[in-house]
């Protein structure tokens, strides 16, 4: 089956026509019901039926149901003329990531808090930051002047050549990473979402790449090259497998994973990588400790790399994944985008 395949251009064009917003009139800290708030609810999410209900109650908040990234960009121009103090994203990993692209020529380096209430198929960045699986509206407004607050910046993917502004998301894959997300998305369609889908198909691809041939496509990896910026270093490759193909890699800045797996190394900080060369059996046979954790020095002579960066490059002839989606192969850079502030419950 044909996979979507994701496009942002011509977000340079957007740009020019949504300039940022006005910040100085956006008021200082407020508390209470004096306290404005903007939701993005994703319309495709039949949970978001009780959240749009309790919106229209509520004087001081202002809600959207964008159908369009374009719509999206003039809904948060149009919240930040009304001096929101709050944004709250009302939808899966997916929403989050176009609402953050779409809000980069708005909010530039100034944003409001954020809250996202986890109503999407998969919702990995709110198991990062902590909140409950069943926030609600009026828990998030409340969080904002008692809760916990969660710092966390993004990863901003940019296409070399191009002028568009980045693509702003939290997990970014390619290799079999790619195979794993559309099991996912079959997953979805049988029912299994979040945590389960993500076991599910993890398992799946274990076992394709553990008892398949080198001509099974869980096997035979993506041509990816790979290097560190600013200073352009080609990133390590072991002896085994294709010097210019890899077979798995993963990038992100979360912190905590779905599943609470330990898939990266104690000490990796900023952009924190997960890079598998080839699946070796030993590896593979060792997936379910690596998981919990158990990462031997070994691993990393056996083609499995746990890797930090402040920014790297990477060139593939396969689509790679933001945040669930698909999106087309080329050349991009990948660096950390502006810090944001997440209320958390």
């Amino acid at each position: 089956m044909e996979r979507t395949i994701y496009q942002f251009d011509h977000l340079s064009r957007i740009a020019e026509g949504i300039r940022s917003a006005p910040i100085s009139l956006q008021p200082g800290h407020r508390v209470g019901n004096a306290v404005q708030v903007g939701v993005i609810l994703n319309r495709r999410s039949h949970q978001n039926t009780a959240e749009r209900r309790e919106c229209e109650d509520r004087s001081n908040v202002s809600v959207a149901c964008p159908e369009t990234r374009l719509d999206i960009a003039h809904e948060l121009a149009r919240f930040a003329e009304n001096g929101i103090d709050l944004l709250v994203i009302s939808g899966g990993d997916g929403t989050v990531r176009d609402v953050l692209t779409m809000g980069q020529p708005v909010f530039g380096s100034r944003w409001p808090k954020i809250a996202v209430l986890p109503k999407g198929k998969t919702n990995a960045l709110n198991v990062d930051l902590g909140s409950p699986s069943d926030w609600t509206l009026a828990q998030a407004i409340d969080a904002y002047n008692g809760g916990r607050t969660v710092r966390r910046r993004p990863l901003a993917i940019r296409k070399i050549g191009s002028d568009d502004p980045a693509m702003l998301g939290f997990i970014f894959g390619a290799g079999a990473f790619s195979l794993g997300v559309e099991a996912g998305q079959d997953a979805h369609r049988i029912g299994f979402f979040n945590s389960l889908a993500v076991g599910m198909t993890s398992a799946w691809g274990v076992l394709q790449a553990l008892f398949g041939s080198d001509a099974n496509r869980w096997r035979r990896g993506t041509q990816m090259e790979l290097a560190y910026l600013p200073s352009g270093e080609a990133m390590s490759h072991s002896r085994h497998g294709d010097p210019r193909r890899r077979h798995l890699m993963l990038a992100s800045t979360l912190e905590t994973m779905p599943l609470h797996i330990k898939l990266f190394g104690k000490g990796q900080a900023g952009i924190r990588m997960v890079v598998l060369d080839r699946p070796l059996r030993r590896i593979l046979f060792s997936v379910p400790a690596i998981l919990a954790g158990w990462h031997p020095r070994w691993l990393s002579d056996a083609g499995l790399h746990h890797l930090s960066a402040t920014g790297f490059a990477i060139e593939l002839d396969a689509p790679f994944i933001l945040d669930g989606e698909h999106f087309a192969p080329g050349s991009y850079t990948i660096e950390q985008g502006p810090e944001l502030t997440f209320v958390a419950g």
